[in-house]
């Protein structure tokens, strides 16, 4: 069980604490704070600083815990095993580092501060102070006060000094508050390295990396065929899985926040000339639409038997043994492929799960600084060089797939 994270009160440095900011100005800070470029990628992350903020305006901070999260804000179980789902540890970091970098950029000239101390899920609320005239997130109710002050100024010795005096303050503040900025910035670069490291042979050149999503074989009635009479027609090239799409949309949300652009295909509109050209992420089985340019790979799904991933081609105990007859499951697997094609001298990225919940569990890890650290922490010296191949399993809770675990690497 893990224990609840102890409540901070912690202040920004450069904000100072204001007990009777209206909660008019926090709701107005946090509608741009969503808005912002920084959070309007993430729904998950503006889910949770939208219900931390105002859980917390309505006198229900005490409620602020892991589980009473995951439960109210991420659909999860009453029950769920947080030892296994860190959704919520996850995402409060998420925020954490995404608040810093609204803080120093879109929001640099935000009088009000909403911040996620750490070791805690409680939010604290600021007013910071400002020399300049305009706020553009509408709060200026925070500086009216400075504003009739310095209208009221007049030259006397007295206030000169003392105008002079609260000039060095406020010097100082900002010049404290750039520091600690800078410091926030420097531990974010560290953080997500471990993406740059794992992406970086992707991203040479300058063009577009292309997200190629798989199409899925399904079997429907012929709507030609009056009746039931129960043929069914195989579509090859109509359908892709939810779960594919959702992997395209996290690895193409990921490469834009890192400044590279991308462009999100379907089914056959990748060619292998295609593959000559471009540093490709391809999404779904490896046994099907991608086998030619897989099949010497030593990790594979084989959907023929069970969705397994094989060994070599051999067996393996890595599928999902209790898939219903509705292809829902409690646990699912899934492999990713970071190599060079000899066929096609270029990267390619491979990730291909089980079901669904593997494809996307998948991406979740290749596109999130903290799992990807995690997954490569027994990775030998110069992985970042090498080709390389991750079995994961992980456990699925209510329809989402929790933090995946690395059962098998290869590198080579």
């Amino acid at each position: 069980m893990v224990t609840d994270l102890p409540d901070s009160n912690a202040a920004q440095p450069g904000a100072r604490p204001v007990l009777s900011l209206e909660e008019a100005a926090i709701r107005s800070q946090l509608a741009h704070i969503l808005a912002s470029h920084e959070f309007c990628s993430s729904q998950r992350c503006q889910e949770f600083l939208r219900f931390v903020v105002e859980q917390t305006l309505a006198g229900h901070a005490d409620v602020l815990k892991e589980r009473t999260i995951g439960v109210e804000a991420f659909g999860r179980a009453t029950d769920y095993e947080t030892n296994l789902d860190g959704v919520v540890r996850i995402k409060a970091s998420e925020v954490r580092k995404r608040l810093t970098l609204y803080y120093a950029g879109s929001g640099k000239e935000a009088r009000v501060v909403i911040e996620l101390p750490v070791g805690s899920y409680v939010p604290n609320f600021a007013a910071r102070e400002s020399s300049s005239n305009g706020s553009p997130d509408g709060s200026s109710e925070a500086s009216a006060g400075i504003a009739g002050n310095r209208a009221k100024h007049d030259d006397t010795a007295e206030h000169r000094v003392r105008d002079a005096s609260i000039r060095i303050a406020a010097i100082a503040a900002g010049v404290i508050a750039v520091i600690v900025l800078s410091a926030h910035w420097w531990n974010l670069q560290r953080t997500p390295s471990v993406l740059n490291d794992f992406w970086e042979p992707m991203l040479r050149g300058s063009g577009p990396v292309l997200i190629a999503a798989a199409y899925v074989p399904v079997y429907a009635p012929d709507a030609r065929i009056s009746g039931d009479h129960g043929e069914l027609t195989l579509m090859s090239d109509q359908y892709v899985g939810g779960g594919d799409l959702v992997a395209a949309a996290r690895v193409s949300g990921m490469l834009g926040r890192m400044g590279r652009p991308s462009e999100v295909r379907v089914g056959n509109a990748v060619s292998f000339q295609d593959l000559r050209n471009s540093p490709t992420v391809l999404i779904g089985y490896s046994s099907t639409q991608w086998k030619d340019v897989t099949q010497d790979f030593r990790f594979y799904v084989d959907d023929n038997d069970r969705g397994m991933i094989r060994d070599n081609g051999k067996p393996t105990e890595w599928y999902p043994h209790n898939v219903t007859r509705d292809f829902h499951t409690d646990e699912d697997y899934a492999v990713i492929s970071r190599a060079f094609l000899p066929q096609t001298h270029s990267m390619l990225i491979l990730i291909s799960g089980c079901t669904q919940y593997g494809t996307e569990g998948a991406a979740d890890l290749i596109s999130n600084p903290d799992l990807l650290a995690a997954a490569l922490r027994e990775a030998p010296a110069g992985w970042q060089h090498k080709n390389l191949q991750l079995v994961l399993r992980m456990q699925v809770i209510a329809n989402a797939p929790a933090s995946p675990k690395v059962v098998a690497a290869h590198y080579w």
